[in-house]
């Protein structure tokens, strides 16, 4: 199958390029600036398409002659990203309409059914319904908090455990999570690829075996890094205020920060499991919570290569 992968250079995209060419894929990799792929260990492997989403005919150019399209794009950076994303969605959609492409796989996030949704969460949603409503036959895949070094989530966990001696726990912060690996949202992307029609044209929540509440999470990270981080419960703390200290201390942007941490006032868990019937091997076992973030943490820098553990950390990260 000849695959396009946009957002190829970003955390989900560049551990599932080596996936796809190993699986037998034919890989196209979408990017703004096509010379940076030449720095991921897989750039030999694929060929590289300019693909901008501000521009519907360079997306028309680099969806032709696709089979399937992978959308990995989201820009919770930048004060307007509910606008980037809402555009970006319906650039691809009609490109697809148009070149003929057989299916979109998108990666969304978990939906909490409330209509109290953060602005991160409800960009995510209005993606999912352009790409759905759109004539091109799609899946929508929710992911949980993916686990794994490089990824946004993660790292924001694992900076605030290691740097923060005493941990505040809002209120509103005592929700329970579902985390999944990254290695298991790259298996059933490349599963989605070629599932039969009766998966297409829906969305599945994807979640690990492990429902956690966010201090508890904090607690195991803590306790995996070697760490004792006694918690105090804040109440009345607003959820800006976390944000912005919770991105100082990590030093990570601003507007990803604070958009994750809106999230955490609702319950991110699965509300069904069809995923692990319609779409995984039978036998198929998920990556354990301790051990996807023991791997994580392993000083290993092999993350996009072929051979390596997706879980990982890689230079390019």
């Amino acid at each position: 199958m000849r695959v396009l992968v946009t957002g190829a250079t970003g955390y989900i995209g560049s551990r599932l390029v080596p996936e796809l060419v190993k699986a037998g894929h034919e890989v196209v990799v979408g990017a703004r600036d096509t010379g940076k792929i030449e720095a991921y260990p897989w750039s030999t492997d694929v060929e590289a398409r300019e693909f901008d989403v501000t521009d519907a005919g360079v997306v028309r150019r680099a969806v032709r002659g696709i089979d399937a399209v992978i959308y990995l794009i989201h820009s919770m950076g930048g004060d307007d990203f509910v606008t980037h994303d809402r555009e970006a969605a319906h650039a691809v959609a009609a490109a697809c309409d148009d070149e003929g492409v057989a299916r979109v796989v998108y990666l969304s996030g978990l939906v909490p059914d409330t209509d109290d949704l953060s602005d991160h969460l409800a960009s995510r949603l209005e993606v999912e319904e352009i790409l759905l409503e759109a004539s091109t036959p799609a899946i929508v895949l929710r992911a949980a908090m993916v686990i794994g070094a490089g990824s946004t989530s993660y790292e924001l966990l694992n900076r605030l455990t290691a740097r923060v001696p005493v941990t505040p726990v809002p209120t509103w912060m005592r929700r329970r999570v579902q985390p999944v690996a990254v290695e298991d949202v790259i298996l059933t992307i490349r599963e989605a690829l070629e599932s039969d029609d009766s998966t297409l044209d829906r969305h599945y929540d994807l979640g690990g075996d492990s429902v956690i509440a966010y201090p508890d999470l904090i607690a195991t990270m803590a306790r995996l890094q070697g760490h004792r981080r006694p918690q105090v419960v804040i109440p009345f703390v607003p959820q800006w205020v976390v944000g912005r200290m919770a991105a100082l201390i990590a030093g990570m942007s601003m507007t990803e920060t604070t958009s994750l941490i809106e999230s955490l006032r609702h319950d991110m868990v699965c509300s069904e499991d069809a995923v692990r019937r319609e779409l995984l091997p039978p036998d198929h076992e998920f990556v354990g919570l301790e051990e996807s973030l023991r791997r994580a943490m392993a000083p290993t820098e092999e993350g996009t290569e072929a051979t390596g553990d997706p879980l990982a950390s890689a230079p390019t990260d």
